[in-house]
């Protein structure tokens, strides 16, 4: 009995230890795993695949992937720990009904500071040294959203938090306004508890999706997810989600905002991604007006810079069609001929969306004199749904 007792409280140092340097490094949690995959998860990711869930990211279907993320010890040689970590970011200083004005737009909170991938990043590559000293060098590789990784059942297993009905992991005291990330070790640390699920019967991030991607608890079809649309699609949005996109331009945090674990939420004293105003519910003519540099320097160490120019101002056209705001009828007019088609795809539908209730002077004529020099097929087709 002592010998176990003398076990447990060693394995309890270990951990304790390792987690005193995480919270220096600015997280905000830190468990551990073993790099399996529970074989729940991994039915469901199956399922999602073979469904074609996944919408244009290839990726995520290769067979090789898909293999690499069910099975966490194929990630490195000799993988004996997964950490997994959690830094909070700054939830949204808005409600629901605040953020929806006419002439501003959303940026998903995390967006609103600097990019979490390389902030995160750094501070687990400094976490990784750390464990150097503490344990003796072992073998390590960290990863933070660029990898085949199941990170948020992984999180579940370290007891770092549940999976919620909108697939994210939620935290009993911190909700889920946070970002992951994980550092394999070779070294063999004791791992934590799993976590429990306390969703219970609630359906809020269900009810309030607007586009009702979450088709299922626990499942969320990509194909009509708006902060998939938004950030990671780049084509011509398909004209059945426009309307229902709001005035989301980067990400989309409803089905967050509206999670009772949220509203108990502590609010980070600190937050490493620095949260700048100019991107909180940021005035969409300003955007519009972007040319690429000027995109480029605004966004430079923001995440929405790998949106790109073209598919973020795509985003800032259809939700200036869905304001009802015809202010913005001589930006519009002014982005049909922009370089890019893209804009000019979404500038037509857009205006056509005002034009709708409330007539604009020669756009049809403007339509017409497009149709003869447009090139590009998908804006033809743009224009032809227009006129007919």
């Amino acid at each position: 009995m002592q010998n176990r007792d003398k076990s447990l409280k060693k394995a309890n140092d270990v951990r304790e230890s390792i987690r005193d340097c995480a919270y220096q490094h600015g997280f905000d949690l830190c468990c551990f795993s073993r790099p399996q995959i529970a074989n729940q998860d991994r039915k469901a990711l199956d399922t999602w695949v073979e469904s074609n869930m996944y919408a244009d990211m290839a990726w995520m279907a290769e067979e090789s992937r898909l293999e690499r993320r069910k099975d966490p010890s194929s990630m490195m040689d000799d993988v004996q720990t997964v950490i997994s970590l959690a830094m909070r970011h700054t939830p949204p200083p808005y409600s629901l009904e605040q953020s929806n004005k006419s002439s501003k737009g959303v940026i998903s909170s995390y967006a609103h500071g600097k990019d979490y991938h390389e902030i995160m990043k750094k501070r687990l590559k400094a976490l990784a040294r750390d464990l150097d000293i503490l344990l003796g060098e072992h073998e390590q590789r960290v990863y933070v959203d660029t990898a085949p990784v199941l990170e948020h059942a992984l999180a579940a297993s370290a007891g770092l938090g549940w999976q919620g009905k909108h697939t994210l992991t939620i935290h009993r005291q911190y909700g889920s306004w946070m970002m992951l990330g994980e550092l394999f070790t070779s070294a063999n640390i004791p791992a934590d508890a799993s976590a429990s699920e306390h969703c219970g019967s609630c359906t809020a991030c269900i009810d309030i999706c607007p586009t009702k991607a979450i088709v299922a608890p626990y499942v969320v079809d990509a194909n009509l997810c708006i902060s998939y649309l938004t950030i990671e699609y780049k084509g011509f949005i398909p004209h059945k989600l426009r309307s229902l996109m709001g005035n989301h331009i980067y990400g989309c945090d409803d089905c967050q905002a509206v999670c009772p674990w949220n509203n108990k939420a502590e609010i980070p004293d600190t937050d490493l991604l620095t949260p700048q105003g100019e991107n909180i519910l940021p005035e969409l003519a300003s955007l519009l007006a972007l040319d690429e540099q000027r995109f480029r320097e605004k966004f430079q160490k923001s995440p929405v810079k790998r949106t790109g120019r073209a598919a973020f101002l795509r985003n800032v056209c259809i939700v200036m069609g869905n304001s009802g705001n015809f202010e913005f009828v001589p930006l519009l007019l002014k982005a049909l001929y922009d370089a890019e088609p893209l804009i000019r795809g979404h500038a037509i539908w857009a205006l056509a969306a005002l034009h709708q209730s409330q007539n604009i002077d020669g756009f049809i004529e403007e339509l017409l004199e497009l149709k003869k020099k447009e090139e590009n097929d998908e804006v033809l087709k743009e224009i032809n749904m227009v006129l007919g």
